[in-house]
């Protein structure tokens, strides 16, 4: 029998379904799913301010040059491809000449860096360069019958490479699947961050097309496809479905699961040598993506075996991995000081691996220890400060006498160029030097996680809050944690595992009752005023960072900081042997110290400001830290 407000239950169902269907016009919806698992939530990059410090400053080199750079030039793959106007634009050079097999591939990193400007800045220059680039890219997509091409497909190269993978024939060094990524992910993020319809249209209609092209092929075909590296397509895949629900997107992000990669990290096992390193962490993130997308235990095993086996195993002090692009056998890092260690798009992506999994994991502060490692020691050091454009450095050198911007001439030999480089490490620092202030702060309900120490102004819209970070850290090794706005909620902040202890302190009192262990998060749990200030102290030492295979060659580093010697233009025949106890802080302003090397004087200071100069990053060593 029906109870009076049965009728109603009905109704309600398909009134959902009449809605969920009206909103999937062009596949979109505004649905947004949810991640499975999730603990905490990332703000809106637009709702996180950088204030004075390096980080800004590499912030707007790279504002310049996004704002700066001739966007039709851009096109000219793209239109040479589609059978369009040039406009007269003069073909790039290097990764993006028009014979350059995967030319094409770093527009989508000008996508994604300047909707993340727009966001952050709300700056019309680059919200009109991607929108424009997108219109423009609809363009190519219509002209595709006039050139052969089928429908959607849109790229600086022909349709034909994808028939020769698939075919077992493509012999020119492209990776196209790698290529098209970066056009879907700039795409993505353009629609995500700027509400623009004509990005999504062209998104959706390029991935419908890889749709089309996948579904026919076997799964034997397919994995065999997959040994050509692809880039991320799991990832955006799973990404699509995120943005509009249509869990199709997810099907196709399936197909790109690369099983002689997932099976070992399912079992965790390493079997990382040997290995294509950047190929392999983009599948990882796509993992953690799919994880967050389906619920299954198994990519969640992949994704975090996957992060725990490179940290460990496979990554050197300054947190960057790889040589000569490749991983090799676990803990080989000594074995392997070269000048062509650390490619920058690993530890790019590395970071993004680290933010996904912290996000299932709140309480697991080692993430973040790493993703400040690699951030402050790696990535912020990559871009020349004296360079008006911000440009990079391909690979980070670790032998001894090495020099950022030095190193094998195809993988960028030198520092980048507008016009004549496009490596990928420069189209990731783009969206690397876009978006510093993403990690930050999280939030989850009515807490408020502190991941690093940035001067910055956070603007908690929820809970009506602004808290406003000012550090010199790590020169310094205090923040200072002001709020404005008033009310219930937690402050989580993370306690470094490098430091040997925390002193908090609120309004200028200590707080006893609150817990500030190395390696976890501090809880101040209070109702809040307005003017509240939070002041951490990390004291700072020296410490040594060993090399996995060789207890007797280390790092050296003060607090977060990777510190190395300055040997001006002197080359090192072999690795210097550093007196520990000679090591003396210059004065509390600087990184630098005074240290004996070799029976010589030698300063060190901070990796990250290590450009110019020829360094020393791993020493042997004589003496001990205690006596200094």
């Amino acid at each position: 029998m029906m109870h009076s407000n049965d009728w109603q239950k009905p109704l309600a169902i398909f009134v959902y379904l009449f809605l969920s269907l009206s909103s999937f016009v062009n596949g979109h919806s505004d649905l947004n799913i949810r991640d499975v698992g999730a603990q905490a939530y990332a703000f809106d990059l637009g709702g996180v301010e950088l204030a004075q410090d390096r980080f800004l400053e590499n912030q707007d080199r790279t504002l310049k040059y996004l704002k700066e750079i001739d966007v039709d030039r851009l096109l000219y793959v793209f239109r040479v491809t589609h059978g369009l106007s040039t406009q007269q634009a003069t073909p790039n050079g290097g990764w993006d000449a028009p014979d350059f097999p995967f030319r094409s591939h770093v527009q989508g990193h000008f996508l994604s860096a300047w909707a993340q400007c727009y966001a952050v800045l709300r700056d019309q220059t680059c919200y009109d360069r991607a929108t424009y680039f997108a219109a423009e890219l609809q363009k190519c997509q219509t002209n595709n019958n006039a050139v052969g091409f089928t429908e959607g497909y849109v790229s600086g190269f022909p349709e034909s490479d994808f028939a020769r993978l698939e075919n077992g024939t493509l012999t020119n060094g492209n990776v196209p699947y790698y290529a098209v990524h970066k056009t879907l992910a700039g795409l993505l993020d353009i629609w995500r961050l700027t509400n623009d319809t004509t990005s999504r249209d062209v998104l959706l209609s390029l991935a419908s097309w890889v749709d089309r092209r996948t579904e026919p092929l076997s799964y034997n075909a397919m994995q065999k496809l997959l040994q050509t590296e692809f880039g991320g397509m799991n990832e955006v895949m799973a990404d699509i479905y995120h943005q509009t629900g249509n869990k199709k997107w997810l099907t196709v992000a399936q197909r790109f699961d690369h099983a002689v990669i997932f099976d070992p990290l399912a079992a965790n096992k390493d079997k990382f040598d040997g290995t294509h390193a950047n190929t392999q962490v983009p599948k990882w993130i796509g993992a953690a993506r799919q994880y967050k997308a389906t619920g299954e235990s198994r990519y969640l095993d992949i994704a975090r075996n996957a992060w725990e086996i490179n940290v460990k195993s496979h990554t050197y002090a300054i947190g960057g991995n790889s040589q000569a692009e490749h991983f090799r056998a676990p803990n080989a890092i000594a074995a392997y000081l070269t000048n062509d260690t650390c490619e920058a798009c690993n530890s790019y992506n590395m970071l993004k691996l680290t933010r996904e999994l912290w996000l299932l994991d709140s309480d697991n502060s080692a993430y973040f220890d790493f993703y400040e490692n690699a951030l402050l020691n790696h990535l912020l050091g990559q871009q020349d400060p004296h360079d008006h454009h911000g440009h990079i450095t391909y690979f980070t050198p670790l032998n001894a006498g090495g020099r950022r911007g030095v190193g094998p001439a195809w993988g960028g030999g030198t520092w980048s160029t507008d016009y004549d480089s496009f490596w990928c490490c420069q189209g990731t620092a783009l969206e690397t030097n876009t978006k510093l202030m993403d990690s930050i702060y999280f939030y989850s309900d009515s807490t408020l996680f502190i991941n690093l120490f940035i001067s910055s102004v956070l603007k908690w819209q929820e809970m009506g809050i602004t808290l406003k970070q000012s550090t010199t850290y790590p020169v310094g090794d205090t923040s200072q944690l002001e709020v404005s706005g008033s009310g219930d909620w937690t402050m989580n902040i993370r306690i470094p595992a490098w430091t040997s202890s925390a002193e908090l302190t609120l309004n200028g009192k200590a707080l006893p009752d609150v817990k500030s262990t190395p390696g976890t998060y501090a809880q101040i749990s209070r109702t809040w005023a307005d003017g509240d200030v939070v002041e951490i102290r990390f004291p700072m030492s020296l410490r040594t960072v060993a090399a996995n295979d060789n207890s007797s060659m280390v790092a050296i580093a003060y607090g977060p900081s990777i510190l190395c010697g300055n040997y001006g233009d002197q080359a090192l025949s072999s690795t210097p042997t550093l007196a520990l106890d000679s090591i003396k802080r210059s004065g509390a302003s600087s990184l630098d110290f005074t240290s004996i090397a070799d029976d010589k004087n030698v300063t060190l200071s901070a990796f990250y400001d290590a450009q110019g100069y020829n360094y020393n990053v791993y020493w042997a060593t004589i003496g001990s830290l205690d006596a200094a």
